[in-house]
Parts: structure tokens; sequence; C-alpha cells
């Protein structure tokens, strides 16, 4: 049996699609930061058959959980302090990210000026689509 001990501090990303967990983990740039991370892959599921966990020690406030809520908004996300989950949050697509995803356009201003941010807001949230803040373009999920 897999043991994965408790974290003092941070998050535990539950419910995540199964194979997607290292997706998330650059797209968090968790990489970057000064944090404990455990990935756990293709767990049993009884609600999803397979899934990813991610436990994250570190201060709560260096995560955007709206980039988590881009990504997967149907992941479970239990905060921790003193190695008890004190809260659970439902996500929630959020309504404009910054410099998660790049316009495709090439005529686009983002595409010419390296320097501005890509800014995409959700223009429809039942079919979850965001458009490009300068130009409009569809941003359209793999």
């Amino acid at each position: 049996m897999l043991n994965v001990g408790a974290i003092r501090e941070g998050y535990v990303l539950d419910h995540i699609k199964a194979g997607t967990s290292l997706a998330i983990y650059h797209y968090m740039k968790l990489d970057e930061l000064d944090c404990t991370v455990a990935m756990i892959m293709n767990a049993k599921s009884n609600k999803m058959g397979k899934k990813d966990i991610l436990k994250i020690e570190c201060d709560p406030s260096l995560i955007d959980l709206d980039i988590l809520g881009f990504l997967d908004h149907n992941i479970t996300v239990n905060i921790v302090r003193d190695e008890e989950i004190v809260e659970k949050k439902k996500l929630e697509l959020p309504l404009e990210i910054r410099n998660v995803i790049r316009c495709k356009n090439p005529r686009c201003i983002s595409s010419i000026e390296q320097e501005l941010d890509q800014i995409f807001y959700l223009t429809d949230p039942e079919k979850e689509i965001y458009r490009c803040k300068y130009c409009e373009t569809k941003y359209k999920r793999n």
C-alpha cells in the first residue's frame, strides 16, 4: 500500500482527471515555488475510475486557484492547516485569465508586443469559451 504523509499547510487537489496532474504542475508553475509537492497518478476512484491527486505543502497565498479553475473546474480543492482539512473549495471558471494561454492570431497585438500580457475573458460559460482581450480570437481547448 502506498503511504503519502500528511501536509502541515497547503492544498490537496483531488479528483484530477487521470494523467493530467503533471500538466497542472507545470501550468501552476509549482516547479518555480519553494514548496513540497506529492503527485499521485492513476489512483483508484469510485467516482471517476482513476484519478490523480496533488498534495502541495506551501503558503496558500502562493497558489493561483484561477489557473486551476481554468484548467479543470471539477477538481476538489482541500485547504489544509495544521494537518487538518479546514475548507473545501468548489472551483469556477475564472472570468479573466492572464498569461496562461497565448493568442493564436499572428496579427494580434499580443503576438507582436512581447511584453504585453496575454489576457482572455470568459465569453460563454456554458461552452467554456474564452476570447482574447485584444482581437477577440476564440481559444479552443484540445
